[in-house]
């Protein structure tokens, strides 16, 4: 169950809807769209009222998360469903330059200087390839999919005794995707008194890590 309440500007009874773990866990990283498909809904649902008239929307989602919704359609039958021609291009290549964006930022992501390739962080922590892939595989380390460049791993995510963070496995449980977890990590939390999740683990407060993370992980929003 995932609680909505606190993505709305005024006061309601409590809200929660159906979800799997994973799609709480992914709205909770994003909630501004999540915010974005209430009030599309909340347009559709006041004009439909007001002119008697189905209205549908659409909300289109690409791989990193990011959403665009498109103009409010009036439905004129179950079959036919008005498109401005214009506007539906407009939307396409609005869509289309989103995609571009997530794509050349994960691949920006996947460049930068603090990731190694599997081989590169082999050699760092004296392993082999195949250790690595293994700890990957059961959550122990964080690696990010970069299609053609393989699998990348922050080098962050080893500690000053050579090893893995320990909560990395716990994190997995909390927050599922690769992704989701590097968000967590990258990004500050007013749970973690404004810090990211990589300083809060480099500082050894992996209680409070853990806490932040579940309240994540449960689609809590604050």
């Amino acid at each position: 169950m995932t609680d909505l309440k606190g993505l709305l500007s005024r006061p309601v009874r409590d809200i929660k809807v159906n979800a799997s773990g994973s799609a709480a866990k992914a709205m909770a990283m994003k909630p501004k769209y999540v915010r974005l498909l209430i009030e599309r809904y909340g347009e559709a649902l006041e004009k439909s009222t007001k002119e008697g008239n189905p209205f549908s929307f659409r909300v289109n989602v690409d791989p990193t998360g990011n959403a665009v919704a498109a103009p409010l359609e009036r439905v004129t039958s179950k079959e036919d469903i008005a498109i401005d021609e214009e506007s539906s291009l407009e939307l396409d290549q609005a869509l289309a330059a989103a995609r571009d964006r997530g794509l050349i930022r994960a691949a920006e992501i996947l460049s930068g200087k603090d990731m190694r390739s599997a081989d590169e962080l082999a050699e760092l922590v004296h392993t082999t390839r195949a250790t690595i892939n293994t700890k990957r595989q059961n959550g122990q380390l964080l690696g990010l999919d970069g299609a053609k460049r393989g699998f990348r791993f922050p080098v962050w995510q080893i500690d000053h005794n050579g090893k893995p963070y320990s909560e990395l496995p716990a994190l997995r449980e909390r927050l599922g995707s690769p992704w989701a977890i590097f968000r967590f990590l990258v990004q500050p939390h007013d749970e973690l008194d404004g810090l990211t999740g990589r300083q809060a683990l480099e500082r050894g407060q992996g209680e409070a890590l853990l806490a932040a993370a579940e309240s994540v992980g449960r689609g809590d929003f604050h």
